[in-house]
């Protein structure tokens, strides 16, 4: 058991890295433009002229959630580390931030200036976009062995820092739940229904997030299992962005297959690469992955590192 949950969490946050650094350089081109040219493989010099295997922001904010996790669970020291990547360009692929996201930038601003981890996030209905989403993945991994209500209030506390809507508190939460249920079950769709009835039974608790529910009813419903790639959005909004990875992740067999399904949807490439491929690396591993990819990664070795690391606190607190 422990060294499965070694390889699922290797496997896992590797497999977020490389679904952002596919989608880095094809970021924000339409689906057509990706079905006329395939991306199959690490690109380099696209959207924003960076070399191969370089990754975004996405990669950077789950690891540094993954490192200041490592010295335990401190909001105040994850929101610091946060800055610290912003601010400093800590925990980039070539030591300077290139891609952010707006909410985010104005809630660790905000945090900078006024030093509070209560109230730095951004809650209106504009700031629903997927950047906490982004770095569920090694909170859920870490979390994992809580009790329910205590797991849930992590997830919301570290979306809170810089997105506190309760619409994207469930999407955390949702993908999150996931995650946890993936640690013990291969079953995809077992476990999908699984963390939504979960899911359902947490939130319809609370009546701050009872009417945001509705938004997510493509994924509650399993309605999202039966759909096409038509009908899969894929922008920077945190609902389609969690419904066009999941629906990667079930419509797909192995880990590079979700990866380049993923990024090839277009439009919030990066991010749907990110999510997507952390789910799929909780099932499949990385064995289909060509190894000249992951070779690719800037800052391989160091990320090699912090998640070995990572891996054996998780476990040894399980």
């Amino acid at each position: 058991m422990k060294m499965d949950l070694a390889n699922k969490i290797r496997s896992s946050i590797f497999g977020a890295i490389l679904g952002d650094a596919m989608g880095v350089p094809i970021e924000y081109t339409s689906r057509h433009e990706n079905s006329l040219c395939s991306v199959k493989n690490l690109l380099g010099y696209g959207r924003f002229d960076h070399p191969v295997g370089t990754w975004s922001d996405d990669s950077s904010i789950i690891l540094c959630t993954t490192e200041s996790l490592c010295s335990g669970y401190n909001l105040n020291h994850l929101a610091e580390t946060y800055c610290k990547w912003l601010f400093e360009g800590y925990w980039t692929a070539l030591g300077y931030v290139f891609d952010a996201g707006l909410t985010t930038c104005l809630a660790l601003d905000r945090l900078h200036s006024e030093g509070s981890v209560s109230c730095c996030g951004c809650d209106s209905e504009d700031d629903n976009g997927n950047g906490s989403l982004m770095r569920m993945l090694p909170a859920a991994l870490f979390f994992h062995n809580n009790n329910f209500d205590d797991f849930m209030e992590k997830i919301h506390d570290i979306s809170s820092l810089t997105h506190s809507h309760p619409r994207t508190i469930i999407g955390c939460g949702l993908y999150s739940l996931l995650v946890l249920e993936l640690i013990t079950n291969n079953d995809k769709e077992e476990a999908l229904r699984s963390a939504v009835s979960k899911t359902l039974e947490y939130y319809n608790r609370f009546d701050q997030y009872k009417n945001e529910l509705c938004h997510y009813m493509r994924i509650f419903s399993l309605e999202l299992l039966s759909l096409n790639e038509n009908e899969i959005h894929s922008s920077g909004y945190i609902v389609e962005t969690l419904e066009a990875a999941i629906w990667c992740f079930i419509k797909n067999d192995s880990t590079y297959q979700i990866l380049h399904s993923a990024t090839n949807l277009g439009l919030e490439t990066d991010t749907t690469g990110t999510v997507a491929g952390g789910l799929a690396g909780m099932v499949y591993n990385l064995d289909d992955v060509p190894q000249e990819i992951i070779q690719s990664l800037a800052r391989k070795r160091e990320i090699e590192n912090l998640i070995r690391k990572f891996s054996d606190i998780v476990i040894s607190n399980t």
